[in-house]
């Protein structure tokens, strides 16, 4: 399992995930329902998504540091200020609304069911091993952070 820590990117993942659900709305008509305004919510979700994912990039182009996540050892520092202040990993979080975007526009309850499993793949194979990362490398500044802010929100 190791071989998956920090390989895939989270934005491929998201397209993996999106994919996925799609197959699934296909090839499981009957897991299919009706939501009322489900545009509505598809439409919050994915606005929501978009702004908190740029807010994350725009955070750490603002104090040039790394936006690639398969080399978190690559930080210049701990951004702890703008969205960071409410969430450790708003990209990551916007990634997840708009895949929820996706769902309600699906209305398919496997394409739903795959929500907790991005969640759980990125907790396990992105965020920790980032978050081990930059502990040992800005060590009590970092810590004091993890204990500060939460991981999504």
């Amino acid at each position: 399992m190791q071989a998956l820590t920090l390989k895939i990117p989270p934005l491929l993942l998201t397209v993996f995930f999106s994919l996925a659900m799609f197959v699934l709305w296909l090839c499981i008509p009957r897991l299919n329902f009706n939501l009322p305004f489900n545009y509505a919510l598809a439409l919050f979700f994915a606005l929501t998504g978009l702004i908190f994912a740029a807010l994350g990039v725009f955070a750490f182009a603002n104090v040039k540091t790394t936006v690639n996540p398969l080399t978190p050892e690559a930080t210049s520092c701990v951004v702890d200020s703008g969205i960071y202040r409410y969430s450790r990993n708003p990209m990551y979080l916007g990634f997840l609304f708009i895949l929820m975007a996706l769902a309600c526009l699906l209305l398919n309850v496997a394409a739903f069911l795959l929500l907790p499993l991005f969640v759980m793949y990125m907790n396990r194979f992105q965020i920790k091993p980032e978050e081990q990362a930059l502990t040992n490398k800005f060590q009590d500044g970092y810590v004091a952070y993890l204990a500060k802010v939460r991981r999504w929100l």
